[in-house]
């Protein structure tokens, strides 16, 4: 059974660019109230601008706890609720482990794993006096499979999938659900920083998923609520190899994914 969206506001962290503003547009053709949220305030203009019905767009850093608790305040005192709160803001950098300095995998995990565990306890108690909400959390198939030179990114998304998973456990018969979506790579901005001189997404973009199928994807996990969605089928039927058979598979994914 699907949930209507018609109504519903959805806070979303990271929608100034990629994943996060193209899901906005698409919640505000479903008839939800999106509040899109991220540090640059002209970009979240830029986005804003382009989506109709009723909508917001405060700028926030998801690394700053105060800001996070602030937004869900400003939010509930706006529009009464918190529905649904799409945990997508993220980065990453592909280092070779030995050259990468420990403020890469600080940085990174402040701002991928940190950073939505600091929005979910804004948002929580908010969901919880309405004995409804939805947390969806923008993993990766990375969170499943490891790959060379993304080692903290990788464990960034490790980390917030098992958080996800327990968070699940923990909040279960409240009528919070909490969800994780677990995307391969995705033709955006992200790969901009991630990989600058384009040598991996040459590699892997015959692979790599178009931002609107993840957009619609993660708009379809809010409507059913289910747990995950891993997509597309390969990668996830390559993470379940994996994890059933470490020591065959290493080699082949080796070979598979580590174009970096």
């Amino acid at each position: 059974m699907r949930t209507s969206l018609k109504g519903r506001v959805v806070w979303i962290t990271g929608a100034s660019s990629g994943i996060g503003a193209i899901t906005a547009r698409k919640l505000a053709e479903k008839g939800a109230i999106p509040v899109l949220t991220a540090r640059s305030a002209g970009k979240l203009r830029d986005v804003a601008a382009t989506i109709g019905g009723e909508h917001a767009a405060m700028e926030m850093d998801v690394t700053d706890p105060d800001a996070a608790a602030a937004t869900a305040a400003r939010i509930h005192e706006r529009f009464g609720r918190i529905d649904v709160l799409l945990n997508n803001a993220g980065y990453g950098e592909f280092i070779p482990f030995a050259d990468a300095p420990l403020s890469h995998f600080q940085d990174i995990m402040d701002v991928n794993y940190m950073g939505a565990v600091r929005c979910i306890k804004a948002a929580l108690p908010y969901m919880k006096a309405a004995g409804d909400g939805h947390i969806v959390n923008v993993a990766s198939i990375a969170g499943k499979l490891g790959t060379a030179k993304s080692t903290a990114y990788t464990a960034s998304k490790h980390a917030l999938l098992g958080f996800t998973n327990a968070l699940r456990q923990e909040l279960a018969g409240t009528g919070i659900a909490v969800s994780a979506i677990n995307p391969g790579p995705i033709d955006t901005p992200f790969f901009d920083r991630a990989d600058p001189d384009g040598t991996y997404v040459r590699n892997v973009r015959w692979f790599m998923l178009k931002p609107d199928k993840v957009a619609d994807a993660i708009v379809s996990l809010m409507e059913t609520r289910k747990a995950e969605k891993d997509l597309p089928w390969t990668a996830s039927a390559g993470a379940k190899l994996v994890q059933l058979f470490p020591g065959l598979t290493s080699g082949i994914l080796g070979r598979l994914t580590n174009k970096k």
